[in-house]
């Protein structure tokens, strides 16, 4: 591992991890939009939670101790409270598909599919739906276009999204390591803070950008500031309970267990300081869910060579996460 050359899988896509697929459905009206990761089979999965603010479905179903730990996809979505039915129309053509917990020779197939909101309820989109909000029909629509190919910036879970005061997004990155380890990162960027160092164009993420992938652009000669709230910046966030997230899911197909990826969702939580200042607020519903299709064997023994892969493949997968928010917000600007 130590002689592993970090460089982007084919698309640079978190899709570049096999096993997984990403669709988007967007209502242009409404100014909105889902995205669901679907998993080819049932995957080790987990999710870490930050944010002070979060909106969420099905997260205990993941936790260690519990009896599941595996998800079927995950729904990333706009509409606050209203999102969460989403989860319902992905869980819904899933099921139809066939895709779930088959408990019996009866009854329908039970999909788990865990799902966090971000809030976009106010924007300029037409919110008159009544009884009906778009978000059920939006989440079988992604579900049943996920493929390999996706597009990123102001579609899916990232149309209505927001970066402080600029557009937010939906983004994503990937790293091929030589010993056959892939990793990568999907995110809806709706942070409260800025993604952008005080001259307001270059991105925090700078650093760890790969090619010109989110511009190019490299940082002012000033030195950047100690102030968590530099000069204007504090005019340029929106301070308002449950109105900011970053929603992220970072993927590998390496064999870790359900405790490995609880670690790996924890740790890309870095990714998101890196790319936002400030980050994990009380305003911010952040959370990472990470998944492990198992394509990959590491070796068990002995215990410290499994434990440094594992914390070798989380930091890299922290890495793209730093990249994915970062091309979130360029994309969305183009």
């Amino acid at each position: 591992m130590a002689e592993d050359v970090l460089k982007p899988g084919p698309r640079n896509l978190i899709t570049d991890v096999e096993g997984i697929s990403v669709g988007n459905a967007t209502d242009d009206k409404v100014e909105t939009g889902v995205t669901v990761l679907r998993c080819d089979h049932a995957y080790v999965a987990s999710a870490d939670v930050r944010g002070g603010a979060p909106g969420t479905r099905e997260i205990d179903v993941l936790s260690p101790e519990n009896l599941v730990g595996r998800a079927d996809a995950f729904v990333l979505t706009g509409g606050s409270v209203f999102g969460l039915a989403a989860a319902d129309g992905a869980a819904s053509a899933l099921s139809v598909d066939g895709v779930g917990l088959k408990l019996s020779n009866k009854g329908p197939a039970i999909p788990i599919v865990p799902a966090a909101v971000l809030h976009d309820l106010a924007n300029d989109g037409d919110k008159d739906w009544g009884e009906t909000p778009p978000y059920r029909a939006l989440g079988m629509e992604a579900a049943r276009s996920a493929g390999a190919e996706f597009a990123l910036g102001s579609i899916g879970a990232g149309r209505g999204a927001m970066a402080g005061l600029v557009k937010g997004g939906l983004g994503s990155a990937s790293l091929m390591l030589e010993s056959g380890v892939a990793v990568g990162a999907l995110v809806a960027a709706n942070p409260v803070g800025s993604v952008y160092m005080e001259d307001g164009e270059t991105f925090h993420a700078w650093a760890y950008e790969i090619g010109d992938e989110f511009g190019g652009r490299k940082p002012p000669e000033t030195r950047e500031s100690a102030e968590p709230f530099p000069g204007e910046s504090r005019l340029h966030m929106r301070f308002e309970a449950g109105a900011n997230t970053t929603l992220a899911i970072v993927a590998t197909n390496a064999d870790l267990t359900n405790v490995e990826t609880k670690r790996m969702a924890m740790m890309a939580h870095d990714g998101i300081a890196r790319a936002i200042r400030p980050a994990h607020s009380p305003f911010d519903g952040d959370i990472v869910f990470a998944v492990a299709t198992a394509k990959a064997e590491l070796p068990s023994d002995p215990p410290p060579l499994r434990h440094g892969l594992v914390a070798r493949i989380a930091a890299a997968a922290s890495d793209c996460l730093t990249r994915a928010i970062a091309r979130a917000v360029y994309e969305a600007a183009r």
